[in-house]
């Protein structure tokens, strides 16, 4: 099967594998060499908002960008 990003970073999942995942909302997205992989993500409706604040720190630790770096960010955004 074949999924085609659009120019504005879109991909349809082929009909065939969307229905294998019927519930799921959320993908986990990473790459491994040279490969995507997509991982259904289960969200429950009270951690809803811990799974997903969760999984952004992970993601901001993968990158190695700290609080300060956040908070210099804000700043800069905020034009402070």
């Amino acid at each position: 099967m074949l999924a085609k990003r659009t120019s504005k970073n879109q991909i349809t999942l082929p009909v065939a594998i969307a229905r294998e995942f019927p519930d799921v909302q959320y993908f986990d997205v990473r790459r491994e060499g040279g490969v995507i992989v997509l991982e259904p993500v289960h969200v429950t409706r009270g951690a809803e908002a811990v799974s997903r604040a969760e999984a952004v720190r992970e993601r901001l630790a993968e990158l190695g960008i700290t609080d300060e770096d956040v908070q210099e960010a804000v700043r800069w955004a905020r034009g402070q």
